[in-house]
């Protein structure tokens, strides 16, 4: 079966069907090195703002701490 095949008869499929197929396509997907490189480095950068957020409240704790720590 060709892949003009199996695209002319999705619409064909029932939604649970599509889902299936859909389940696996991406499950095939995720086998590719090249998809998991780049899962990877979307994960990476998604995960940037939440590492800048962490380090401004580390500097602001640090600056907190030599404030007080100067009035003491």
């Amino acid at each position: 079966m060709s892949a003009a095949e199996i695209i002319k008869a999705l619409p064909k499929l029932t939604e649970a069907e599509r889902r299936e197929v859909g389940r696996k396509l991406a499950e095939l997907a995720e086998e590719s090195e090249e998809v998991a490189l780049c899962n990877d480095a979307g994960l990476q950068g998604a995960m940037v703002p939440d590492r800048m957020v962490e380090e401004d409240a580390r500097r602001k704790w640090r600056c907190a701490c030599q404030s007080a720590q100067k009035r003491l």
